[in-house]
């Protein structure tokens, strides 16, 4: 008996999203490079970090994942099946689905309904269940995925940016000086301003502004923050500890108008010709 042909990938020009070398970004198109997504999910969320699973299909899956888009970084060079060819995965829910979930999945975590409501002309774009392995976890895949969501933004007209990002681990005083430079440098405040949930509430301010050194308060922080950072994302008040994923978040809030335009320039340049 033979086994069954592996379903493969929609790799065709219609879905892909941005290319830097042999690494292209696409959104997923059917049910079988979702299932590849949260499988490449459960292994960073759970496998690497040792965390318990919460379930025994090796996937890491909730509600939300039927309704939301999904980006995949794809390694078109490894000779291997396309689902295989997956290293990387970020997942996107527009505002105008979240009537379908209940809201915002970060709202169990951060107050993002009332960022929400005092821009009720502007669409938001929740960002989330970003991963990727660990061979692959360099500059260039966060400006692959940023390349990818600049080109779905330009595709949805999205005004707002928005999401958790996490640092490794459940103690934030590991993390003293990267979050005490967040809480002091990059608050977001005003008509932006967004704070955790005042029962999971961790205050980021651990230590005082002049002894935060910058170089290596930035030296310390993941990739994908710094990626925020250099496009002008702002932070929210507090971070939450998520014992289930093993991790410290914070919030982060990039409105596209405020986003640099050599910035705009650097991924435009070719998101742009993907966003048609």
């Amino acid at each position: 008996m033979t086994d069954a042909p592996r379903p493969q990938l929609s790799t065709g020009p219609q879905t892909c999203l941005g290319r830097i070398g042999a690494l292209e970004v696409h959104l997923a198109t059917s049910a079988c490079e979702i299932e590849a997504a949260q499988r490449l999910r459960y292994r960073v969320f759970y496998a690497e970090r040792g965390n318990g699973a919460p379930c025994d299909l090796s996937r890491d899956a909730d509600r939300f994942d039927n309704i939301c888009d999904h980006l995949l970084v794809i390694d078109t060079s490894l000779a291997v099946p396309n689902r295989e060819r997956i290293v990387g995965t970020y997942r996107l829910l527009p505002q105008e689905k979240t009537s379908a979930t209940g809201g915002f999945y970060s709202s169990a975590e951060f107050d993002i309904e009332a960022l929400a409501a005092r821009h009720p002309g502007l669409n938001i774009l929740e960002l989330g269940r970003s991963c990727v392995l660990p061979a692959y976890r360099s500059r260039r895949t966060v400006e692959l995925l940023w390349q990818g969501i600049w080109a779905y933004t330009r595709r949805h007209g999205i005004d707002i940016m928005a999401g958790c990002a996490s640092f490794e681990g459940t103690v934030p005083a590991r993390h003293a000086e990267a979050l005490s430079f967040l809480h002091h440098n990059c608050r977001a405040t005003g008509d932006w301003a967004v704070r955790a949930v005042a029962d999971r509430l961790v205050t980021m301010d651990l230590m005082p502004a002049e002894a935060v050194r910058t170089r290596e308060a930035l030296a310390a922080m993941p990739p994908l923050i710094k990626g925020y950072l250099r496009l002008g994302a702002m932070i929210g008040e507090g971070c939450v500890i998520d014992h289930e994923f093993g991790t410290t978040d914070v919030f982060v809030v990039l409105p596209v108008a405020k986003i640099s335009a050599r910035y705009i320039n650097y991924y435009g340049a070719e998101a742009q010709r993907f966003a048609a």
